[in-house]
């Protein structure tokens, strides 16, 4: 943690922004802990929650952006060669492409929500051939979703904010859950009253 506080005391918002570029392209940053420390920072005064949660958004969009491109340009060779190097195990592909076949695109929405299949999902999207647009949808929506929970959930813990490890370890399964039906709920809201908006046009 010494080093983190180092890292953000001395570079502020472009230490934050770096460290989820590289956590998000496979370098081993513990993110989820690390938005909840942020979220305490914020909390206590030390940084502006505004700017930490924009600065947070914009490393993860740019590392899963870094991720996508090199899936395209590099293939599945270089997964297959480089991945060990990038902290990217054998394991981590398998299951994520798995993920892709159940849920498709959407996996790059509910991707940052796990541990390890976040770090591939990007690479498979930009092997497998997903448009731009596609992925850009998905994916950036994803991180505004995942930034913005644990650095709320970092300010609402405040000096507690170390027992978000232990709960995303016992609970990230249920709260994937609760999210997917969260917004499947709100999906189907949202075109229910189109639909009722249409049908009263008619």
């Amino acid at each position: 943690m010494g080093m983190w506080y180092d890292l953000i005391s001395q570079y502020g918002y472009v230490a934050i922004y770096l460290l989820l570029t590289l956590g998000i392209v496979g370098l081993p940053v513990p993110d989820e802990v690390l938005m909840a420390y942020l979220g305490y920072v914020t909390s206590i005064g030390k940084l502006s929650y505004t700017l930490t949660v924009l600065s947070g958004i914009a490393g993860s969009v740019t590392g899963i952006t870094i991720s996508y491109i090199l899936g395209i340009k590099l293939g599945e060779p270089f997964i297959r060669k480089y991945g060990a190097k990038l902290f990217i195990k054998e394991k981590a592909v398998k299951r994520t492409n798995r993920l892709f076949h159940q849920y498709g695109a959407f996996m790059l929405f509910i991707c940052y929500f796990i541990p390890g299949v976040r770090h591939v999902a990007a690479y498979l999207a930009g092997i497998t051939g997903y448009g731009y647009r596609k992925f850009s949808i998905y994916a950036y929506v994803g991180a505004v979703v995942w930034v913005v929970t644990f650095v709320s959930i970092g300010n609402h813990l405040g000096s507690h904010w170390r027992l978000i490890f232990g709960f995303t370890q016992k609970y990230m399964h249920s709260m994937l859950i609760l999210l997917l039906i969260i917004i499947i709920i709100a999906i189907s809201w949202y075109f229910f009253l189109k639909k009722k908006k249409g049908t009263r046009k008619l």
